[in-house]
């Protein structure tokens, strides 16, 4: 009886061993590609197959094949160029592209470029392409045509990043600067505008005076020239008209003054009235 338990545990082992290996050879010959990524496999005898694999489990043979992966989501890349314009000023600008690879061009891309094909490729195209662009336009024109510059980059852009296998979904000009001395050569042409803006305030300012004091002059002497007349025609009636209305002015403040209770004696009041 101990020596029939004694051949099952040791045949019960050897089965748990044959499926452990057996387990062990299934799991070395699975691969998970997970969303968003492609796999190509490379084959030690045959090369790169030129067939792509989708996301899922699949097998392949160990130590015979290996499964490349490739991320082909939608990614952005920042690429700063420093380039001159049309009139030989620096340019400092910085491009940003979302790209991605063409799935069935993975065994071409891996083959000639690698797994870092993005590092390869889009610096220098984007260097090539940017220094192109830019050197057909002067420095002012970067800043009000920058819609158009951005659209002929990514025109360029985009049929030269496909000559390599990659997709740009977007492209924009995230920066753009130039050197210190335009820099300084900008702020001084917009201080020498605003002094002579002022200039030309101060200017219109003094015209527009000038003509208030003429003006002014021609009423003082109109005025002159009236009472002039007034004079000639009343003699001194007027004069003394006039001075009836200040005596009735000045008399009515007196009047209401709480301080004064009569018209003091000896006090002129442009009237001499009787004591």
């Amino acid at each position: 009886m101990a020596q029939q338990l004694a051949n099952l545990f040791t045949r019960v082992g050897q089965i748990g061993f044959g499926v452990a290996v057996v387990g062990g050879v299934v799991n070395s010959a699975l691969y998970n590609v997970d969303a968003g990524h492609r796999a190509v496999i490379f084959d030690r005898f045959m090369g790169v197959k030129q067939t792509v694999t989708g996301e899922g489990t699949h097998f392949f043979i160990p130590w015979v094949q290996k499964p490349i992966m490739f991320d082909v989501r939608t990614r952005p890349r920042n690429v700063p160029v420093v380039t001159g314009s049309k009139d030989l000023q620096t340019v400092n600008i910085t491009l940003r592209v979302l790209f991605r690879p063409i799935s069935d061009q993975l065994p071409r891309i891996y083959t000639t470029l690698g797994i870092d094909y993005e590092d390869r490729v889009l610096p220098s195209i984007t260097n090539e392409v940017l220094k192109a662009v830019v050197a057909r336009y002067d420095a002012g024109e970067l800043i009000t045509q920058r819609e158009k510059v951005s659209r002929n980059v990514s025109e360029q852009l985009t049929e030269r990043s496909a000559q390599f296998g990659i997709i740009l979904d977007d492209i924009s000009i995230t920066h753009l600067t130039f050197g210190k001395e335009f820099t300084q050569a900008v702020e001084l042409k917009q201080v020498a505008q605003q002094e002579a803006e002022r200039a030309k305030f101060l200017v219109e300012k003094a015209e527009q005076e000038k003509k208030a004091a003429i003006i002014s002059a021609d009423g003082d002497a109109s005025a002159a020239t009236l009472m002039a007349k007034a004079f000639g025609e009343a003699g001194e009636g007027l004069v003394e008209l006039r001075r009836i209305e200040a005596s009735e002015d000045i008399a009515y403040k007196l009047a209401k003054n709480r301080n004064v209770v009569y018209l003091p004696n000896n006090q002129s009041t442009l009237l001499f009235l009787p004591q």
